[in-house]
């Protein structure tokens, strides 16, 4: 498993009954989660602590529940890099931290080409990653997402890790008609990144569906690629897409174009003090052999 171990400002205390118990910074969040099936391991004292709870709705959605005082945003930190989070609909916080294991990754591939290296994040999200790669020296980051608040925040995020002036290309369109705008301009890139969704929806209405629509994706930044690409990370956090499936699109697109080698797992976070792990979705790596 690729596991986030090495958090400071950001702690999963425990797990169970169909929830998560989490430190961001100084706060502590309840949230559900549909894989926690076991027990919790700490009791009712400790699960008190928290200074919010976000309830599931029988009708779809749901609430926050806040117990005594807590600022509308808040900064945390994973070595340099800085990002607000806050509560937000659908149960989310604008980051997920399971994901440092792969901003390690990614900083370490940058720092390790002898040359510029070009980075494309596709449903980009706040920008975790996109700020690691501008951390790690990339000579230009492009970061997309359909969603125009997100887009906004990602800059945010990377203002506040002190990378305000690195270049990063912020663009809000749907990422299947950029990369064909970006295939007809003739750009390149030596790295993807992309986080697709299970199902969603563009700024005009398009639809997406993961299991129609990512092998076509991969072909089409393939496209796009240099020709001596550096990584390809595809992130999933659909449920029943198995690693190995992640592991097999990449083989039959990546690899036999440009060799390589895979790693494909899922992606995890300790619970401090029991010695679980919470799975939290999967990653598969393509990288160049060097």
């Amino acid at each position: 498993m690729l596991l986030a171990d090495d958090w400071k400002d950001y702690e999963l205390i425990d797990t169970g009954n169909g929830e998560k118990l989490e430190r961001w910074g100084k706060f502590i969040l309840r949230r559900p989660d549909p894989q926690v099936i076991w027990p919790r391991e700490k009791g009712d004292e400790v699960w008190n602590r928290a200074h919010a709870c976000y309830h599931r709705s029988k009708t779809g959605g749901g609430s926050w529940e806040y117990f005594g005082k807590l600022p509308e945003e808040w900064e945390i930190s994973y070595g340099d890099l800085r990002f607000h989070v806050k509560p937000m609909g659908f149960k989310h916080t604008g980051l997920f931290p399971e994901q440092a294991v792969n901003w390690n990754w990614i900083i370490e591939k940058i720092r390790s080409r002898k040359g510029p290296v070009r980075v494309l994040n596709l449903f980009a999200y706040t920008g975790g990653a996109s700020v690691a790669a501008a951390y790690a020296g990339a000579e230009e980051v492009c970061h997309v997402d359909a969603a125009k608040g997100m887009v906004t925040w990602a800059k945010e995020n990377l203002k506040l890790s002190g990378l305000g002036d690195r270049r990063v290309r912020f663009i809000v369109d749907d990422v299947v008609k950029f990369v064909q705008r970006e295939v007809r301009r003739g750009r390149q890139y030596d790295a993807v990144i992309m986080d697709p969704p299970s199902y969603g929806r563009g700024p005009n209405g398009e639809l997406w569906k993961i299991e129609d629509e990512l092998y076509g994706l991969i072909e089409l930044c393939m496209k796009v690629l240099s020709p001596s690409p550096l990584f390809f990370l595809i992130n999933s956090y659909t449920t029943g897409l198995a690693p190995s499936v992640l592991r097999n699109i990449l083989t039959l697109s990546m690899m036999q174009r440009y060799g390589g080698t895979i790693e494909a797992d899922e992606v995890g976070l300790p619970v401090s003090g029991s010695g679980l792990v919470l799975p939290c979705g999967a990653s598969g790596r393509w990288e160049a052999r060097e």
